[in-house]
């Protein structure tokens, strides 16, 4: 069962794609630390350090793969996709496709992988040899991107 996201994803992307290319799959992720820096409002350190493990991701990422925060990150039949999206509020509302950030031929990727955390996840994009931490919700469906990314490599 697809998500309100992800069926928000799907059609706000349209504008950005090429020629016969349609989102595969998608999640609302940001770059590791994000929720850290939020979460530790009692906490200076605690916050300072998810900034800064946050800011670390972003920098990474600016030369292979562009990321933002909120995000989409999306695979179609071609590519892996970074959309800027609106700040998601829960239960399909907010979410909405703004801007395609970053984009790269699903060959650029060495791979993406997952890890559970309690509450959610990590996933790690690898493109051209760097190593791009995000971070998503326990209900995205981090799974599903991956099997169509290998979808997508595998095809080729």
């Amino acid at each position: 069962m697809k998500s309100r996201y992800d069926q928000k994803i799907r059609e706000g992307a349209r504008p950005f794609l090429d020629h016969g290319e349609e989102v595969q799959a998608s999640f609302i992720a940001r770059p590791r630390g994000w929720t850290q820096s939020i979460a530790g409002g009692a906490s200076f350190v605690a916050a300072a350090i998810g900034s800064s493990k946050a800011a670390r991701n972003v920098a990474a990422a600016s030369a292979v793969f562009p990321i933002t925060s909120p995000m989409a990150l999306a695979v179609s039949q071609h590519r892996l996709l970074a959309f800027r999206i609106s700040e998601p509020m829960g239960f399909g509302i907010g979410g909405a496709v703004k801007a395609l950030v970053g984009a790269v031929p699903v060959a650029a990727v060495d791979a993406i992988t997952i890890r559970r955390l309690l509450i959610g996840k990590t996933v790690t994009v690898t493109v051209s040899g760097v190593p791009i931490v995000l971070e998503a919700g326990a209900m995205a469906d981090a799974k599903g991107l991956v099997a169509a990314f290998e979808r997508a490599r595998n095809s080729r």
